[in-house]
């Protein structure tokens, strides 16, 4: 059996290995005589799987080692019979540490505390559920916008996004991206949504580009717009829009969800289901694949306020580090999946073991998601 795998898959080749013979590929585009004999496609979201890709092909499974999946033709693999697996939740954690992050710099900028502030979370699936409850452990006021949950009766509060804009601090966005019916999220933040935006807001779009018009944000920054920006994602990807680029506040290369972990737990997820699609089941422990993360101990002494928060969050992932070098190539062709292909090692808040002498800050730090010596 011949398994193609993302050649950015971490441990993609160490644990497809053990159900057949791997061949590692570039993910855009997929070589055409490497598909020619394959039986099994593992994919990252820069390759779209569809009918133009695998007609032909005698491809019986497919893995994307990502939470979202609207680069996969999932219908059409389904009446072809060609097994699907995604890996949801996979990167939640990377996502929701993406978001701290910027937070805690623009709140260090511009002078106001996180506590402070009414966030309000669009998508509360993987990523918007966890980011909730940890915003709440910090004691922040959360507003929940989640259409689909609040029509199926979810237990919680639910807003209408019309109302969350008028009363939020910060619109951090987790949604799919749905082109058609009745949760359709293309353009969800559009012309109208952010002139009813009052000035003096957050944005955050850390899920998929096109939920942000990105041609109306830039208009809207362009006429003056009070507006702090953070874009994760881009409508279109790679060519982003380098004028856009030039105005928002913090901007990366599609990279919120790549801690280590995030993408770890994409490929096994992927490998556990096609091994039980095989007949073959295997489980796989985190844990075991992981290196020990370079800096894993610190002394905490005292009280945890903002302040100190944000230096261990910033210990183990500071966003800056993907801003800057966005800014240097963005434009040269290429350089956006290069950023993506060759990204920097990067943990989570949990490869972070904290000594504490106060015990309520170990458990505001556990909640968090620090690990507690």
């Amino acid at each position: 059996m011949k398994i193609l795998v993302d050649e950015n898959m971490p441990y993609a080749t160490e644990l497809f290995s053990r159900l057949g013979n791997v061949q590692a590929v570039p993910g855009r585009p997929i070589p055409s005589d490497a598909l020619a004999d394959a039986d099994a496609l593992m994919v990252r979201s820069v390759t779209k799987v569809n009918e133009a890709l695998l007609a032909g092909t005698r491809i019986g499974f497919v893995g994307t080692a990502t939470a979202g999946t609207d680069h996969v033709d999932d219908a059409w693999l389904q009446q072809q019979g060609i097994g699907f697996s995604a890996a949801p939740g996979c990167n939640a954690i990377a996502v929701v540490e993406y978001v701290f992050s910027a937070l805690m710099l623009l709140a260090e900028r511009d002078g106001f505390h996180l506590r402070d502030k009414t966030v309000g979370i669009i998508g509360v699936g993987n990523v918007g559920s966890r980011l909730d409850a940890r915003l709440k452990a910090l004691g922040v006021r959360t507003l929940l916008c989640d259409p689909p949950r609040a029509d199926r009766g979810d237990s919680g509060e639910f807003w209408p996004l019309e109302k969350l804009v008028a009363e939020a601090d910060v619109l951090t966005f987790h949604t799919p991206l749905n082109k058609s019916g009745p949760y359709h999220s293309l353009h969800l933040a559009d012309a109208d949504l952010l002139a009813a935006l009052p000035d003096n807001r957050i944005l955050i779009n850390a899920c998929r580009g096109p939920v942000v018009d990105n041609a109306a944000l830039l208009q809207a920054l362009e006429k003056g717009k009070k507006l702090s920006t953070v874009l994760d994602v881009w409508e279109p990807e790679p060519e982003l829009s380098l004028p856009l680029l030039a105005r928002v506040d913090i901007g990366t290369a599609h990279i919120a969800g790549y801690t280590l972990e995030g993408k770890a737990r994409g490929t096994t997820q992927v490998f556990e289901a096609f091994s039980r699609h095989l007949g073959q089941p295997q489980q796989i422990e985190l844990a075991s694949l992981l290196p020990v993360p370079e800096f894993s101990q610190i002394q905490l002494n005292g009280p945890l306020d903002e302040g100190k928060l944000k230096r261990l969050m910033h210990l183990v992932y500071d966003v800056r580090r993907d801003d800057a070098p966005l800014r240097k190539v963005a434009g040269q062709p290429g350089e956006f999946d290069r950023l993506r292909k060759h990204y920097q090692e990067r943990r989570e808040w949990s490869s972070l073991r904290v000594q504490c002498d106060d015990s309520a800050s170990a458990e505001l730090l556990h909640k968090l998601g620090f690990s507690i010596a």
